[in-house]
């Protein structure tokens, strides 16, 4: 359950802090500042906690071989497991928080150090837990639970553990398991090796007579340029070195799709696919619908490629054209102040208890805002302080970025929050399949009610097109990533040869197959069949990509029934919001009114993507 950190403290960094509003924290009103005291006075405090946590790691450790024998015994070291992993959550969030106030206080920094080597001592005091309650019998389990009714916090954690059971082996094959992950990792490292230190960058002279060399950075700075003959240029250089390293990239990304199978295999799964999706019980439909419900779909993405030819005023859309801005960016400018204010009214159809909790945070202190010289860059939320309240972390900088990210980590610290208060602590945490999904929405709902008090059309075309954009590349180009790494996969399933080259021709057929290849629609170029070796994720996770597009799908199809619906969607909605991991993620969904296997939410989804592009083309008409 050390994962909990990672899941909510999720990170929607947008900009890296280039200046400060502040000189100093000591300069900012008190109200823009969170209030991390609230979990210790002091760090002396802090140390106190710190100590009577590592006795208590000692203590579950005497544990270790007895759950079996009762009852009682079961439910202590469960008990003081639970117990353990709370108070570690408070004191890394406490001493990760401080720290990200400045960066530069290295008393903050040995903290953050401390509760680290706490963590690694936990996690060794703990690791006999899973494996000793995957050994105890399934009648013995339940004997358990009808002797001690305190277990009943405990069922769905043990339930998933047991649930298992049909995927582990005996001790001497989990040995040898345990060994080969040290392995898992070698591709990966690889990679990041060639990619950022070894591999050649090719060099490009732009229309003003600058000499680039296209680094990944570069890439991505010059990628936006106005002079489209440099952007081909750019394009073309960049993929076509990628060519030139196919065999030796794609041999690297076949190593991890072999191993992805061989651990799959070998805890008795079909697919690579079904043992990624299995840690979280999602069913492998859920996976294959996405690219069903997306390829039916690919008519929407197309017409909108036919409209971001129209406003970009280019006679033929090519690929290299697609990071270019569909629409001239409003400088829209909100206080701090205002940006409370202008949430508050987005987030009434949410119901009194979301608003009132939403008004707790602007008030109680939950938020730093400001940044100042040391501070972390980007925004996050932590709701790891599970009887306290979450915290956010911003660096406001008054414009759209800015209040679209509060908004975003608010709805993360919702779900937190609401999570936290209606589960017990060890059923409080939330996969990352859901984990997107609060944020979004509230995104969703942001930029509905900015569209509807639209001052110009101006400000409203800049809001349609920016939420467009986000639609295409998370739905659609997420999804393409995901039917490529599924398709690779079958390849080594069905014991098929997978080299580069081959990587590259199903990359080509499927993003020809997405943006159409076609003049009236876009021009993929040749060399975009190499991009595959540029996308990270492929190599450093397995089938991981999906859950942008799902999350962002789901997100936009809750906002629409809320908004249609109204209190009732609400309320089924809170099944997430109030469900931590007190179900199955693919449960909760359903519970909260959408089915993941159906067509619902994908159908919401496009209505919705097509209806920003209408509202476009009535400016746009208006305008002619």
């Amino acid at each position: 359950m050390l994962k909990k950190l990672f899941l909510v403290l999720i990170a929607f960094s947008f900009v890296n802090v280039s200046f400060a509003q502040y000189k100093s924290r000591d300069e900012i009103p008190l109200k823009y500042k969170w209030d991390i005291h609230l979990l210790y006075k002091t760090n002396t405090e802090w140390q106190k906690d710190y100590n009577r946590l590592s006795k208590m790691a000692d203590k579950l450790k005497t544990y270790e071989g007895k759950l079996s024998s009762d009852s009682k015994t079961f439910l202590s070291a469960l008990s003081l497991y639970s117990d353990l992993m709370k108070g570690y959550y408070k004191l890394s969030d406490y001493a990760q928080r401080l720290y990200d106030q400045d960066l530069r206080v290295s008393a903050n920094q040995q903290l953050v150090e401390q509760s680290e080597a706490l963590g690694t001592k936990i996690s060794e005091s703990t690791s006999f837990i899973r494996p000793e309650i995957l050994k105890i019998p399934s009648e013995r389990i339940h004997q358990f639970f009808d002797e001690q009714p305190k277990l009943a916090d405990f069922d769905f954690f043990v339930e998933d553990i047991q649930r298992l059971k049909a995927h582990t082996l005996g001790d001497k094959e989990e040995k040898i398991l345990a060994s080969a992950q040290m392995l898992a990792n070698s591709p990966s490292t690889i990679h990041g090796i060639f990619e950022n230190a070894e591999k050649p960058f090719p060099e490009v002279k732009l229309s003003n007579g600058k000499i680039v060399e296209l680094n990944s950075s570069a890439y991505v700075q010059y990628r936006t340029v106005k002079n489209r003959k440099d952007r081909a240029k750019i394009f073309k250089a960049f993929f076509n070195n990628y060519k030139r390293f196919q065999n030796t990239l794609g041999a690297i990304l076949a190593a991890k799709v072999k191993i992805d199978y061989f651990f799959a295999k070998n805890r008795k799964y079909k697919t690579a696919l079904a043992y990624s999706l299995d840690k979280n019980n999602i069913p492998v439909k859920v996976y294959t619908n996405l690219i069903k419900q997306m390829n039916k779909n690919i008519p929407t993405l197309q017409r909108m490629l036919k409209l971001m030819k129209r406003m970009l005023g280019v006679d033929t859309l090519h690929y290299y054209d697609l990071y270019m801005p569909i629409v001239k960016h409003v400088d829209m400018k909100f206080t701090v102040d205002e940006g409370q204010k202008i949430i508050l009214k987005t987030l009434k159809p949410m119901g009194p208890e979301y608003l009132n909790t939403v008004k707790r945070a602007f008030n109680e202190r939950w938020v730093d805002y400001y940044p100042t010289p040391g501070k972390r860059s980007g925004a996050y939320s932590s709701g790891a302080a599970y009887d306290y309240h979450p915290f956010i972390l911003m660096n406001w900088h008054g414009d759209y970025n800015s209040l679209s990210t509060l908004i975003h980590e608010m709805g993360h610290t919702m779900h937190s929050y609401f999570s936290n208060k209606y589960q017990p602590f060890i059923k409080s945490d939330y996969p990352i399949f859901v984990a997107e999904i609060a944020s979004t929405c509230n995104e969703s709902l942001l930029n509905n009610y900015l569209v509807q008090h639209a001052k110009t059309d101006k400000e409203k075309l800049f809001l349609l097109g920016s939420y467009l954009e986000l639609l295409r590349t998370t739905i659609f180009r997420q999804t393409s990533f995901a039917e490529f790494e599924w398709e690779i996969h079958k390849r080594i399933e069905n014991k098929q040869p997978l080299t580069g080259g081959i990587m590259s021709k199903i990359y080509w057929k499927i993003v020809t197959k997405y943006y159409g290849n076609t003049p009236d629609v876009c021009i993929v170029d040749p060399y975009i069949a190499y991009e595959w070796a540029y996308i990270p994720h492929f190599v450093d996770y397995s089938y991981y990509v999906y859950q942008y597009a799902t999350s962002l799908i789901y997100a936009t199809a809750f906002a629409q029934k809320i908004i249609t619906e109204g209190k009732p969607a609400v309320e089924k909605y809170y099944n997430i919001l109030k469900g931590g991991s007190s179900d199955y993620p693919i449960n909760l969904i359903k519970k909260a009114g959408i089915n993941p296997l159906s067509s619902e939410a994908f159908d919401l989804t496009m209505k919705r993507m097509n209806n920003v592009m209408d509202q476009i083309e009535n400016i746009l008409n208006k305008k002619k």
